[in-house]
């Protein structure tokens, strides 16, 4: 190493690029370790290793607990729970009466989606995180959790469905 060469402090400055940051983090810990044996260097290599994580745990959190991201999860579960309902009925016209369970429907029809994405989102420790369904002979009740997570709450959605649609009764 040179007498007048000095570590490349400006390069730090690609920390503040979240994943590039920690590459370049890495390197600048690598390097102020091994070439030039500067504390400053390894400071600022560690911030954009430890700003990148940050910044993805920042991004990872709100996706799971933010507003925003519960309502485009809502919007989802609308569409889906829409869908099983007409899958329901289906279900119904082929075999004369409505499933048991959601398990049933999914093992007559692999293509239906029955988990809720509000209970997925969560990370429930529910082992089948599905919409809830009862069967209630010539009817059923279908209803998602809604954003907080809990049944039976205001926030409940429920299938948007024509008029005289044939067993879905709304709890």
């Amino acid at each position: 190493m040179e007498k007048n060469s000095k570590p490349p402090y400006l390069i730090g400055l690609l920390c503040l690029i979240p994943l590039v940051g920690a590459l370049v983090g890495v390197a600048l810990i690598l390097y102020g370790v091994l070439k030039y044996k500067d504390k400053w260097l390894i400071a600022i290599g560690a911030f954009g290793v430890v700003f990148t994580i940050g910044v993805y745990s920042f991004l990872a959190y709100d996706l799971k607990y933010g507003k925003d991201a519960g309502e485009a999860f809502a919007r989802i579960a609308q569409k889906q729970i829409n869908n099983l309902a007409n899958e329901l009925e289906s279900y119904k016209a082929r075999n004369g009466k409505y499933p048991d369970d959601l398990d049933q429907l999914s093992h007559w029809n692999s293509d239906i989606i029955i988990a809720d994405p509000l209970l997925v989102r969560k990370e429930f420790k529910n082992p089948k995180p599905y919409f809830h369904y009862v069967n209630k002979g010539d009817n059923y009740i279908l209803f998602s959790v809604g954003i907080d997570g809990f049944p039976n709450t205001k926030d409940d959605i429920y299938p948007n469905l024509p008029t005289g649609h044939y067993g879905y009764i709304k709890p």
